[in-house]
C-alpha cells in the first residue's frame, strides 16, 4: 500500500486502490476521464459517525457536509468507492454533521444549493455554504475542505446572511395553480400516443383483473397503445380522475379524447371490431386498397424514439414540464433555454417509463434531461452550459 500524506488530525491517509471511469460522450464525440481515488482515513476509537439521507435544509446551527449523489453514477451510490470516501470523512470528523442528498430526487434541494453535476459536495457553516466541490478526483482537495470546515470560526457565520432557501428556487417559476400545473402535464400525457391507457400496474405486469382484461382486449384487438401506471404517481391517479370526470381506472384515451373503462370497450368490441370503433388502424393492417395496398408495420421503440426525435427541430427530454420542472437539472437547463431565446419541444419521460429508459439506451446516455437538436442528440445540462459559455448552441440552432 502507499501512503497519500494529507494534514488530517495529524495522521497519514492510506491509499487503498484507485478506479478509472468515464462519463458520458459529449455533442463532440470526446469521454471524460476520471480517477477516483479509495481511501482509509484515521477513525477515533471512541466515535463512530454515521450519514444520513436529507429531505431538508440541515439546522442552521449546526456545520455540514452535504453529498449529492444519483443511483446512475456507481462511484457515489451506496457502497461505492465515493460513498465509502464520504462516510470514512463522516467517521473521522465528528464535529460536523454528514448527509447524503439524492439529487434527481431532492430536486428542490439540488436547485437550491445549485447543484448540476453528481457527485457534489456542499459545505456549510451555520447555514452559509462556504465552499462547493464538484467531482471527487480530488481527495486532498475535499479532506482539506472539511478540515477548514471543522476548524473554522463559528461566530462570522452566524451574523452572515448567505444562507440557503429551498424556497428561492421556486420564485422564478409561472404563477399557475397546482391544479393548472397538473392538467397541463395531464393533458400532455393522454396525447402523448394516439391511443393511451391509464391503468394499474405494466403490459407486463397488470395489478388489477380490469387492467389485465383490457390489456388482452386491446392487444387481441392488434392496436398499438402507449401505457401509464397511475400507480405510480398519485397526483396523475387522482386528478386525471377529476380532469375526466371518469371516477374509475382504467381509463384508455383515443387522439386525447376519453373513450371510457373496460365495459366501454367490451361494448365497443361486440359492436364490431375494436379497431374499427376507435378509428384507430390495427398492427399490420393493409389498407389503400387492392389497387395501392400499404401495410401499417408494428411500430418498434426505436421508430417510436426516432419520430420524437424528429418532431420539432429542438426538442428536450426532461422530467415535468417547461413550466413546471420535477428535477432541478430539469429546470436549469429550460431557464438556459429560455434565456438563450431558444424555442424548443419538450417531452416528460416521467410519463412514460418506456421512452424513459429506451431512450437512454437508445442515446448511449444515462441520465435526464437530454437535448436533441435535428434529432442528435447535443447533450444534458452540463454540455449546454459549455456551449453557452463557448457561444456554440445558438449557432448550432440557428
Amino acid at each position: 500500500m502507499k501512503e497519500c500524506i494529507i494534514n488530517h488530525q495529524s495522521q497519514p491517509i492510506t491509499l487503498l486502490s484507485t478506479i478509472t471511469y468515464h462519463t458520458g460522450t459529449t455533442h463532440n464525440s470526446h469521454k471524460h476521464k476520471h480517477t477516483v481515488f479509495v481511501v482509509q482515513f484515521p477513525v477515533l476509537a471512541s466515535t463512530t459517525m454515521s450519514v444520513t439521507d436529507l429531505t431538508n435544509p440541515p439546522p442552521s446551527d449546526t456545520k455540514a457536509v452535504l453529498f449529492f449523489w444519483s443511483t446512475w453514477h456507481e462511484a457515489t451510490a451506496p457502497q461505492g468507492s465515493t460513498s465509502v470516501l464520504f462516510q470514512a470523512l463522516a467517521s473521522s470528523t465528528p464535529s460536523i454533521s454528514f448527509h447524503r442528498v439524492e439529487a434527481e430526487v431532492q430536486t428542490d434541494l439540488s436547485a437550491a444549493y445549485n447543484v448540476t453535476v453528481v457527485p457534489s459536495f456542499v459545505l456549510l457553516n451555520k447555514g452559509r455554504v462556504v465552499e462547493i466541490i464538484e467531482g471527487a478526483d480530488d481527495v486532498a482537495k475535499l479532506t482539506q475542505a472539511v478540515g477548514n470546515l471543522r476548524n473554522s470560526n463559528s461566530e462570522a457565520a452566524t451574523n452572515s446572511t448567505d444562507t440557503v432557501n429551498v424556497n428561492d428556487s421556486k420564485k422564478t417559476q409561472p404563477k399557475l395553480s397546482q391544479e393548472e400545473i397538473l392538467n397541463k402535464r395531464l393533458k400532455q400525457l393522454i396525447t402523448s400516443s394516439q391511443v393511451t391507457l391509464f391503468m394499474k400496474g405494466t403490459p407486463s405486469a397488470p395489478r388489477c383483473g380490469f387492467s389485465r382484461q383490457t390489456i388482452e382486449i386491446l392487444t387481441d384487438a392488434q392496436i398499438s397503445f402507449s401505457t401509464f401506471d397511475i400507480l405510480s404517481d398519485e397526483d396523475v391517479r387522482q386528478g386525471l380522475k377529476k380532469l375526466s370526470d371518469w371516477p374509475t381506472y382504467p381509463q384508455l384515451y383515443v387522439n386525447g379524447d376519453l373513450i371510457g373503462g373496460l365495459d366501454i370497450m367490451k361494448e365497443m368490441r361486440e359492436e364490431g371490431g375494436l379497431a374499427e370503433q376507435l378509428d384507430v388502424p390495427k398492427l399490420n393492417q393493409i389498407v389503400g386498397g387492392d389497387s395501392n395496398p400499404v401495410r401499417i408495420p408494428v411500430k418498434s421503440l426505436d421508430d417510436r424514439l426516432k419520430e420524437l426525435l424528429n418532431r420539432s427541430k429542438v426538442i428536450l427530454f426532461m422530467k415535468g414540464l417547461p413550466s413546471q420542472p420535477r428535477c432541478g437539472f430539469s429546470r436549469q437547463i429550460c431557464e438556459i433555454l429560455n434565456e438563450q431565446g431558444i424555442d424548443f419541444d419538450a417531452f416528460d419521460i416521467l410519463g412514460d417509463e418506456e421512452v424513459r429508459q429506451g431512450l437512454k439506451k437508445f442515446s448511449d446516455w444515462p441520465t435526464y434531461p437530454q437535448l436533441y437538436v435535428d434529432g442528435d442528440l447535443i447533450g444534458g445540462l452540463d454540455i449546454v452550459k459549455e456551449m453557452v459559455e463557448g457561444d456554440e448552441l445558438k449557432d448550432l440552432i440557428v
